[in-house]
């Protein structure tokens, strides 16, 4: 018997809001992206979020946002990042997921973030909660510019991968294992471990719950970041900037529709 640890999606599972939506403003601000962009930016995640199961639609938004993100110069995204870090990045974790992080962790096993976000959101989130170890999405770079290259895009089958990755490299024993997701494109994670459990399930995630006896939770109080972090040891600012990843450009739609809405509620 080998080590066993707790693999954690990230949004909807353990925030109750996506990460990447935060810096969709920042960005359109300093016009890393248009309003043409943003328009695309809203397909591709419609796209995904309909389909994202299927390996071609997660191929197809992995290589739009690559592309999308292409050019960039790496300093100006990280010095975004670290400035708005604390006032974007600031989404609430749920209480449910909070006690459940500590509670394995008391029992003695690893707990890793597991999210297609970029690596510069989901790392400093996870320092927060007391998580040093991430998988997430990690973006090529070319003379100090995002190439447009995905070096790993931490969806779907990918997520198994650099889990059994891992699990070999430190001894975990996988079916001794857990992981808790909200999204049915998590099933290969789910599935892999020994122990899945469904947090705030979509419609086809808790069908197959309930086909499997999974067990089903539903988080409902989130607690805001700001308060676990007052009772944590002060992060650097600078671990915020490590790159870019692909997750932060979903935030383009939101932003876009939000922009729109308030423009078209402003009076005369």
């Amino acid at each position: 018997m080998g080590r066993s640890a707790a693999f954690f999606d990230l949004d909807k599972t353990v925030i109750a809001k996506s990460s990447a939506l935060a810096f969709g403003r920042p960005f359109y601000r300093d016009g890393l992206i248009t309003r043409r962009d943003v328009v695309k930016s809203a397909y591709a995640q419609l796209m995904f979020r309909l389909g994202g199961t299927d390996e071609q639609t997660m191929a197809r938004t992995r290589d739009y946002l690559a592309t999308l993100c292409k050019g960039w110069p790496v300093e100006q995204v990280r010095q975004i990042v670290a400035e708005t870090l604390h006032e974007l990045i600031n989404p609430y974790v749920y209480a449910e997921a909070a006690a459940l992080i500590e509670e394995h962790q008391a029992a003695g096993r690893d707990v890793v973030l597991v999210s297609a976000s970029g690596e510069e959101m989901v790392r400093p989130i996870g320092v927060l909660l007391g998580v040093t170890d991430v998988i997430a999405t990690r973006m090529g770079v070319v003379d100090g510019r995002y190439s447009g290259e995905v070096e790993f895009y931490a969806a779907g089958p990918s997520k198994v991968e650099a889990v059994s990755e891992l699990a070999a490299e430190r001894g975990y024993d996988l079916a001794d294992s857990y992981a808790y997701s909200d999204s049915y494109s998590d099933r290969p994670l789910l599935e892999c471990v020994g122990h899945p459990t469904v947090v705030n399930p979509d419609r086809q995630l808790r069908k197959l719950a309930v086909e499997n006896a999974w067990p089903v939770l539903e988080f409902r109080h989130p607690v805001p970041l700001g308060r676990r972090l007052r009772e944590r040891p002060a992060v650097p600012v600078a671990a915020a900037a490590l790159g870019v990843g692909v997750g932060v450009a979903i935030g383009i739609a939101w932003y876009g529709r939000h922009r729109r809405t308030r423009a078209s509620t402003t009076p005369a």
